[in-house]
């Protein structure tokens, strides 16, 4: 496996956890496969919030850019400048 800062591991868990952000994009980003993704959130998360994960993204077509419908077009969550270290900030 290889060794990231925190911030690159708090980013890769931010990409995994946002919907319309492919694994293609993490592997373009951080050169990790998606099952190399899958372990590193399994080392990373407690084993219910990896299992709410997988159960999450399983399936999922926007996860995957060659399932994902022509209207999907972008990597980025609508709410990504306001998410920092896992937590969405207060909006108010």
């Amino acid at each position: 496996m290889k060794n990231f800062s925190e911030e690159a591991i708090d980013r890769i868990i931010e990409m995994a956890w946002e919907d319309r952000t492919p694994f293609e994009a993490i592997a373009f980003q951080f050169q990790l496969s998606e099952q190399e993704t899958i372990e590193l959130m399994r080392r990373e998360m407690k084993p219910s919030s990896f299992r709410m994960w997988r159960e999450r993204v399983q399936g999922r077509k926007t996860k995957h850019s060659k399932l994902r419908e022509d209207e999907v077009g972008r990597f980025k969550c609508s709410l990504q400048r306001q998410i920092t270290h896992n937590k969405i900030s207060k909006r108010r």
